[in-house]
């Protein structure tokens, strides 16, 4: 895992190569006037649900997980089955 100091200029001759060696784990720092660093993202285990659950009733929350709670929380997965389509950068 290297660190690349580069500055602006340079970083706009490859950007595309750039994501690529942050993602096999280099962190690089573009640094002109305000430093910017690109690097791999860290994913986050979710929580559980007993926990969410926990923090529900923490709050004062009266949502109940019925037996009906996987049926329902499916029809709405299926329901929005769109393909994401994000707008088109200029």
């Amino acid at each position: 895992m290297a660190v690349i100091h580069i500055s602006r200029a340079e970083a706009a001759n490859d950007f595309d190569g750039l994501i690529v060696r942050a993602g096999m784990g280099d962190e690089i720092i573009i640094d002109d006037t305000s430093p910017v660093v690109l690097k791999r993202a860290v994913r986050q285990p979710g929580r559980l649900l007993s926990e969410i659950i926990a923090s529900a009733e923490a709050r004062g929350s009266n949502a109940t997980l019925d037996e009906d709670f996987g049926r329902d929380l499916k029809e709405v997965i299926n329901s929005h089955q769109e393909p994401l389509d994000p707008p088109a950068w200029d």
